[in-house]
């Protein structure tokens, strides 16, 4: 079903991050019109703000994962927050910048500045490296293949790393044999990014999919072994999504993952699929449930109990890919 045209224009008037999405996804414009405004987006708004916060070194906010105590950066957000873990410092910015879409030439150099200068706080490894977290090492897998990276050794990491069940849990170094629903989800995501940025391999393929699988399985929602929901996170809306799984979240990735593949959807999506449907409000728009607290450089979306141009636009194109492809 076509988006209400009052809903299109709210949606339009947005950041450039948002707006070509918009465009691609929701009016399904010619490629040279969104295009051209995805171009807009290392020098206009959300990306040409944060462009604007990295550091000589190549990093932001003088760390790999974490902030370095003394970077003196001016934040939003409780600095002294302790509920929440900063989300200012290099991976987070990237996984920002990349998902906002701004092309990697914006990046020019960057990738080598890391591989110099930033190394993970866990482990002293090289940034490219990774550490020993599987959704930091996801992250990291798709910010490498964006920057041009040699990622290598990580490609062969995750799925060394992969579970019998078919998951990942981040817990993994403290002995867990069962995969999370919020790892597994990081994971395929990263596998999916790579895969489109380089065209992956076949044994990355079959990883995304065992993973994909794990959560197919528990239909998005559910614990296998008795069928209960997994948690009411599944059902919390909430953007940017940092590392927590949702409904929603696990959707588009489907979503993405079923063009990359060229399949239908799987049918085990429509109880996530009501469910999403179900919190869209009268007006076509979907409100943001709260937000993850810790220091950020700006928001990137609305306050808590407002509509949200980021969950309507996710949600609108999460719906009409499942809608469309119930009427073919």
């Amino acid at each position: 079903m076509a988006a209400e045209p009052a809903l299109v224009d709210w949606l339009l008037e947005t950041d450039p991050a948002v707006r070509w999405q918009v465009e691609r996804d929701v009016l399904r414009a010619p490629e040279e019109r969104w295009r051209a405004t995805r171009a807009t987006v290392p020098t206009t708004g959300f990306g040409a703000r944060l462009l604007a916060l990295q550091d000589e070194d190549g990093q932001w906010a003088g760390g790999a994962y974490f902030p370095a105590q003394d970077a003196g950066h001016d934040v939003e957000g409780d600095v002294d927050d302790a509920e929440g873990q900063p989300w200012t410092a290099t991976t987070w910015s990237l996984n920002a910048l990349r998902r906002w879409g701004v092309d990697a030439a914006a990046l020019a150099g960057t990738a080598e500045l890391l591989a110099r200068n930033s190394r993970w706080e866990s482990n002293d490894a090289p940034y490219w490296n990774g550490e020993d977290d599987c959704c930091i090492n996801g992250f990291t897998l798709a910010n490498g293949a964006w920057l041009g990276a040699d990622v290598g050794g990580l490609a062969d990491w995750l799925p060394a790393h992969q579970l019998e069940d078919g998951g990942w849990n981040c817990e993994w170094v403290e002995g867990s044999t069962r995969s999370s629903f919020h790892s597994t989800l990081n994971v395929i995501e990263g596998l999916l990014a790579h895969e489109e940025l380089t065209g992956g391999n076949d044994a990355l393929r079959r990883s995304r999919h065992r993973g994909e699988e794990y959560l197919l399985e528990r239909h998005l929602l559910r614990r296998l072994s008795t069928g209960e929901p997994v948690g009411p996170w599944t059902a919390h809306f909430t953007y940017p999504f940092r590392w927590v799984y949702s409904a929603l979240r696990a959707l588009d990735h489907f979503r993405a993952a079923a063009l990359v593949d060229g399949t239908a959807p799987d049918p085990r999506l429509a109880d996530a699929v009501q469910l999403v449907r179900d919190a869209r409000g009268a007006d076509g728009r979907w409100v943001q449930d709260g937000v993850h607290a810790g220091r950020v450089w700006f928001a990137e979306d609305v306050p808590p109990g407002e509509a949200s141009p980021w969950l309507t636009l996710i949600g609108t194109r999460v719906l009409d890919w499942w809608d469309s492809a119930q009427h073919d």
